[in-house]
């Protein structure tokens, strides 16, 4: 959405390449396959996780990616710069947000959050800039696309499996894939806070909207209320609503 569609070069779990030509307005997934004469290995491993790695490859797995399959990922996540987020593209927000911008902030709120016992401040931030970025693929799906929660979840992480085995690497692939089935699961504490930076960014984010367009938004507003699980996330939105009602 909101940006031209690019064929991108990924490899799948069999070393066939695939041409990756995702869709901004119907979030599919659409693949034109071919194999190559001179085949290029890559080693994943199996995770723990319900969208654990496999591959059939025999050759020893590689700890880091190499120089061609960093540069295949980071330019499928260069998606993430261009596409907008749907919630104020919808709304006729000027200038909207894109999902690396939300990423982003998420993970400075990780980084500036006051230390909690037992939290692992790391986790949060890697976890914030990892939990949006099978939209590089998907796009950003809302609930106002009608796609059931089940099957946003199994488009993100069927994406989420190609962009590993795109990087290659297996610790690296196996560390972004279990950090965004944490978050996806919502089963530990980092996940609950980064959970709680989603919401607070996004009503920030709002506000802002509001002040600088003369916008309401108070739509925003209403779908995170209630919804905050964790002490940080409630102060944080409570700053925010208070300072609403100052300016508003």
């Amino acid at each position: 959405m909101g940006s031209r569609s690019r064929n991108l070069l990924c490899k799948s779990s069999s070393s066939t390449l695939l041409f990756l030509s995702p869709s901004s307005t119907s979030a599919q997934l659409r693949f034109n396959s071919f194999t190559p004469s001179k085949r290029r290995s890559m080693a994943t491993q199996p995770s723990s996780s319900a969208s654990s790695l496999t591959t059939n490859d025999t050759a020893s797995p590689s700890p880091s990616p190499s120089p061609s399959s960093a540069i295949d990922f980071l330019s499928l996540c260069h998606r993430l710069k261009t596409t907008k987020r749907a919630g104020w593209v919808k709304r006729d927000i000027k200038g909207p947000e894109s999902i690396s911008d939300h990423m982003y902030r998420m993970g400075l709120m990780a980084l500036i959050a006051p230390d909690i016992p037992g939290i692992d401040r790391d986790k949060c931030i890697k976890m914030a800039i990892v939990h949006d970025i099978a939209e590089a693929i998907v796009g950003d799906i809302t609930p106002s696309d009608g796609v059931p929660k089940a099957e946003k979840s199994r488009k993100e992480r069927e994406a989420l499996e190609h962009m590993c085995r795109l990087l290659g690497a297996e610790s690296r692939a196996k560390e972004m894939s279990e950090l965004w089935n944490e978050y996806e699961e919502n089963s530990t504490p980092e996940a609950k806070i980064v959970k709680d930076f989603d919401k607070v960014e996004m009503i920030l984010q709002a506000l802002e909207y509001e002040n600088e367009q003369g916008r309401d938004l108070e739509e925003f507003f209403q779908s995170t209320a209630g919804k905050l699980q964790t002490e940080m996330g409630k102060a944080w939105a409570l700053e925010i609503a208070s300072r609403r009602r100052k300016e508003g």
